[in-house]
C-alpha cells in the first residue's frame, strides 16, 4: 500500500465518483491552530482536523502529544467523515509532520488505506490546484478504531530497542547532542539512539526524497535487513513524519509516541549527550 500521493495523483482521485476522504492538518509546532488559515483557504473538500485536540491526549507525563483517548479519537474521525472501508488523504501546511501524525494514527488503529499528500498544500497550489474557502457538509462516518496494526513503543521498549536494534532520534542535531533544549526540561537524547534529522526526509520543495535515496540514509544509518527499528522526536510528531519517511523507503519501525517530552521528565531516566550514542 503506497503511504503517499502526489499532488497530480491526488487531483485524478479527487476528481472521481467517490474521492477518497480529504483531511486537511495544518499546525505549526507552538503556533495557533490551524482553523483559521483553513477556512482561509484549503483543498476542496476538505475537511479541518486539530492537530492538538483531536490527534492528541493533553499534555502531563506521558509528554506534550500523547496518544488520545480511542473513543475521543473515533469520534473526531467519524466527524470528520472517515469511514471503515473508504480511502482516506491527509495534507497540512507543507512540513508534513501533523499530516503524518494522523496517518500513523489511523494506521495504528487500523485503517487500512491512509496516505499523505506529498508536499502538503504547497505542492498543491504550486501544482496549479486551486484553494476554496467552501465548508463541505460531511455525513458521519463509521469508523471504529482497533489500535495496535502498527508498532508503538513506550520508554522502557525504546531504551531496550536502543541496546538490541535502531533508536533513531528525529530532533534536529543539536537537540540531540544537548547543546540547546528549547522546549523540555533536559538536555539530551537517549543512549543509544542515533541523531536522524527529520528535516533531512525531504528536499527544498518540502517533498520526499525518492525512496531509493530514502533507503540508503536510513541503511547508512544501521537499518540493515532484519534490524528492529523505533523512532522518536520531542512529542510524537516529527517521529511520526520519519516512520512515514521509512514506510516509503519499505522499512518498518515503530514510534514512541512520549519520545524525548516523556523521558526526559523522568530525572530517574539516563540522558546521553554528545554527537555519539552514548
Amino acid at each position: 500500500m503506497d503511504a503517499i500521493i502526489s499532488a497530480t495523483e491526488w487531483a485524478g482521485e479527487s476528481a472521481g465518483e467517490r474521492p477518497p476522504t480529504l483531511l486537511d492538518i495544518r499546525y505549526v509546532p507552538g503556533g495557533p491552530p490551524g482553523r483559521p488559515e483553513y477556512r482561509a483557504g484549503h483543498l476542496p473538500g476538505a475537511v479541518y482536523v486539530d492537530m492538538d485536540s483531536e490527534l492528541a491526549g493533553g499534555p502531563g507525563a506521558r509528554g506534550r502529544h500523547p496518544l488520545p483517548d480511542v473513543a475521543e479519537f473515533g469520534a473526531a474521525m467519524r466527524r470528520a467523515g472517515v469511514r471503515a472501508d473508504h480511502p482516506v488523504v491527509v495534507y497540512d501546511g507543507g512540513l508534513g509532520w501533523a499530516a503524518a501524525r494522523a496517518w500513523w494514527l489511523l494506521r495504528w488503529a487500523g485503517h487500512p488505506f491512509v496516505r499523505v499528500l506529498d508536499g502538503g498544500l504547497a505542492a498543491w497550489t504550486a501544482a496549479g490546484g486551486a484553494l476554496t474557502t467552501d465548508e463541505p457538509a460531511v455525513a458521519e462516518g463509521d469508523f471504529a478504531p482497533r489500535p495496535g496494526a502498527l508498532p508503538l513503543l513506550d520508554a522502557d521498549e525504546a531504551a531496550a530497542l536502543a541496546r538490541r536494534g535502531l533508536l533513531l532520534d528525529a530532533r534536529a542535531g543539536e537537540r540531540y547532542r544537548g547543546e540547546v533544549e528549547p522546549l523540555d526540561a533536559v538536555a539530551g537524547h537517549i543512549p543509544g539512539a542515533v541523531s536522524a534529522p527529520t528535516a533531512d526526509n525531504v528536499g527544498e520543495d518540502g517533498r520526499f526524497r525518492p525512496a531509493k535515496d530514502l533507503a540508503a540514509r536510513f541503511g547508512e544509518l544501521g537499518a540493515a535487513d532484519g534490524t528492529e527499528v523505533g523512532v522518536y522526536c520531542g512529542s510524537g510528531v516529527s517521529a511520526a513524519h520519519q516512520v512515514l519517511a521509512m514506510a516509503v523507503a519499505g522499512i518498518p519501525a515503530a514510534l514512541y509516541v512520549g519520545s524525548w517530552s516523556e523521558w526526559s521528565s523522568d530525572p530517574s531516566r539516563p540522558v546521553a549527550t554528545g554527537a555519539l550514542p552514548g
